[in-house]
């Protein structure tokens, strides 16, 4: 297991050890840095890649996870405390089975972005309003239900620019079985409006219809239990309303692994 902070194409400070490892930086981190994960092979690893952010545990693919430090915008999905300041402290290990191996939400990943392709699940979607960080796919996963506010952390969601024809994509990376999925909507009413209905498309080829309300909180669906490596969100209508902004702040899905 290997910690490293790139800078310049240059690995600036780094830590590795057999099966957990963990770094103290004590720099600011610069614009253009990048937090490089490698893991020792495929499967789960739990780890703290900053303070505020905590912990997660994730399935790793094998390949190394290379998160770019968020500046400007693109740091305004985070709280302001995240990847800030001159200590940081970074750790990883592989997983214990029993932090997996039970009935939990498999779409949290906090450390997800854009450039993953590494660690899951991973969230992704054809349309992010103005291609703000605050509107990305990631924010639907990262673990924060504020949903009475729309922006900047805690309030940052999946926004969708208006188009009807927008979709959000889940990756778990590996089989899992799950039978419930909970959705929190965006209510910043009357800012926002909200869908009464969004199609669900697994990878086993199957398709629900959730029906969907003018909610501050959790709306969930439950069904037999669907063994699957990924979902979509798509076909999201509208509520007849005058606001033009439905936005989605968190998708879990609940389940085990297979």
């Amino acid at each position: 297991m290997k910690i490293e902070i790139i800078r310049d194409g240059k690995a600036i400070a780094a830590s590795e050890q057999k099966n957990e490892t963990y770094l103290v930086f004590q720099e600011e981190y610069q614009e253009g840095d990048t937090i490089a994960l490698y893991p020792e092979s495929k499967g789960f690893i739990t780890l703290q890649l900053d303070a505020v952010l905590g912990r997660a545990t994730l399935y790793a693919d094998g390949t190394p996870f290379l998160l770019p430090v968020p500046f400007g915008q693109k740091h305004d999905c985070y709280h302001e405390s995240v990847f800030k300041g001159c200590k940081h402290f970074l750790w990883a290990r592989n997983a214990y089975e029993w932090e997996y191996d039970g009935y939990r939400n498999l779409a949290l990943n906090p450390y997800d972005a854009h450039e993953n392709s590494a660690l899951f699940p991973h969230a992704k979607a054809n349309i992010e309003t103005r291609g703000e960080s605050v509107f990305a796919a990631r924010n639907a996963i990262d673990g924060i239900v504020a949903s009475n506010g729309h922006g900047t952390w805690p309030w940052s969601s999946w926004g969708i620019n208006r188009d009807p024809e927008a979709e959000l994509s889940l990756d778990f990376g590996r089989t899992v079985a799950i039978d419930r999925i909970i959705f929190y909507t965006r209510a910043d009413f009357p800012h926002d409006a909200w869908w009464t209905e969004g199609t669900l498309s697994f990878s086993d080829g199957s398709e629900i219809k959730a029906k969907l309300e003018k909610k501050d909180g959790a709306q969930t669906i439950t069904f037999p239990e669907k063994k699957v490596t990924a979902l979509k969100l798509s076909h999201l209508i509208k509520a007849d309303d005058p606001s033009p902004f439905p936005a989605l702040i968190q998708l879990e899905a609940y389940g085990r692994e297979c």
